[in-house]
């Protein structure tokens, strides 16, 4: 079983940057892929990124690429993405999910969110 939390949003202007955090639980956390989702207001949520346990293969959706970066810090249990030149339209609930059968497979647990807000 895994334990996530995010944390890291917040309300920031088009053209900030903002890191999200995903702390995660259990030796589980280690051996998971993980990924990023977000959900925009009555939009379906979105994948935008996802990172194998070792941190070596990477994934992005069109909609990251560029301006977003995954990475993982499994010494501290933790999973970042760093999100540049942010605009209006990545205002959403971010999510961080783990996938227990690896990169690929289906994630099957889920953090409770963090909000980012970007205003124009």
């Amino acid at each position: 079983q895994v334990q996530l939390a995010e944390s890291g949003g917040g309300l920031v202007q088009a053209g900030d940057s903002l890191r999200l955090s995903c702390a995660g639980s259990g030796r589980t956390f280690r051996s998971s892929a993980m990924g990023w989702f977000r959900q925009a207001p009555g939009k379906e949520r979105e994948f935008l990124a996802e990172i194998s346990s070792m941190g070596i293969v990477t994934y992005y959706a069109e909609s990251a690429k560029g301006r977003f970066t995954v990475s993982r810090d499994n010494n501290k249990n933790t999973l970042y993405l760093q999100m540049n030149e942010l605009k209006p339209e990545d205002t959403a609930i971010y999510y961080c999910a783990a996938a227990t059968s690896g990169i690929g497979t289906a994630y099957n647990y889920w953090g409770q969110g963090t909000q980012v807000t970007v205003s124009s």
